[in-house]
């Protein structure tokens, strides 16, 4: 009786690990790097090319700031020879993952050295909608994989230049899309609060998100709301952004009551299978012109 009320008392704490060990059983193969996000898997291949398999945690079109981990995820995890994170407070579903698998030797922190912005909602996670930032995470990358991989040195330096020069001339294109706007005109309303960072680059007002904080994950009072609805009223805000995972219920109610036009498909926690946004530099070129159509 005494071992049964054992295995009753422990059983939580094992789910997990029984988990990862069915689908170890299973002949699932982890990757030999693991990201979190598919932007920083992309961002990787362009680094390591062909040396070693490269996969995304999550799948395409999840929302990182809501998801749920599964138990094929702590298998990929526990099994993975790299992990690359993006850091910065962004993924609050990994903690447990890493608990289970136990310390990993070769883990690289993508936003390491980056400067990071912060106010009363916690720190904003969202640095990839800067080009810029996404330079820094490609040298974080390399040296990493240089670590984990010395005899590889040469080719994750020669792709990584080369990436950097792709991240540089998609800046000068932003730059250059931005220019086609009216200063009065760049503005920005979205659900959450994501575009700091883009913002302080290409010289946007964020005027302010549905859901006041970093997080998609949480809802707006009716008091914010109303505040919302003032501002974008007083900055003649043309347009709300949203990513194509958001509901777009609060939007269009704001819409409804301003005006302003909801601009519901653009790419910016996930990329997409093909287009429009396969890629990190077709996500940008795709979301920058979006934005540009909807504000000019």
């Amino acid at each position: 009786m005494m071992n049964l009320i054992k295995r009753i008392l422990t059983f939580g704490t094992r789910v997990l690990f029984v988990a990862v060990s069915l689908t170890s059983c299973s002949g699932a193969a982890a990757p030999d790097v693991l990201t979190t996000t598919t932007v920083l898997a992309d961002v990787t291949r362009n680094v390591v090319e062909d040396r070693f398999s490269v996969e995304s945690l999550l799948p395409v079109g999840a929302d990182p700031h809501s998801y749920q981990p599964v138990p094929q995820d702590a298998a990929k995890v526990k099994g993975s020879k790299v992990l690359v994170v993006h850091g910065a407070d962004y993924e609050e579903f990994l903690q447990p993952l890493l608990d289970n698998a136990g310390e990993k030797e070769h883990l690289i922190d993508a936003s390491t050295g980056s400067r990071l912005l912060s106010d009363e909602n916690g720190t904003d996670p969202h640095l990839w909608l800067d080009p810029n930032n996404v330079i820094a995470y490609t040298d974080n990358i390399r040296e990493g994989l240089k670590q984990f991989d010395p005899d590889g040195a040469e080719v994750y330096d020669t792709n990584a230049s080369a990436y950097i020069d792709q991240l540089t001339e998609l800046d000068a294109w932003i730059n250059g899309q931005v220019a086609q706007i009216e200063p009065q005109r760049r503005v920005l309303v979205t659900n959450h609060a994501a575009f700091g960072y883009f913002a302080e680059r290409y010289g946007f007002r964020v005027v302010g998100a549905i859901i006041p904080g970093f997080s998609s994950d949480a809802a707006p009072s009716a008091q914010q709301m109303a505040d919302l609805i003032e501002q974008i009223k007083l900055y003649e805000v043309p347009a709300i952004f949203l990513d194509a995972s958001d509901n777009p219920d609060l939007a269009q109610q704001i819409a409804a009551e301003t005006g302003a036009k909801v601009v519901a498909d653009l790419h910016l926690e996930s990329l997409t299978n093909g287009g429009p946004a396969g890629t990190y530099i077709d996500m940008m070129r795709d979301n920058v012109t979006k934005i540009v159509q909807a504000l000019q």
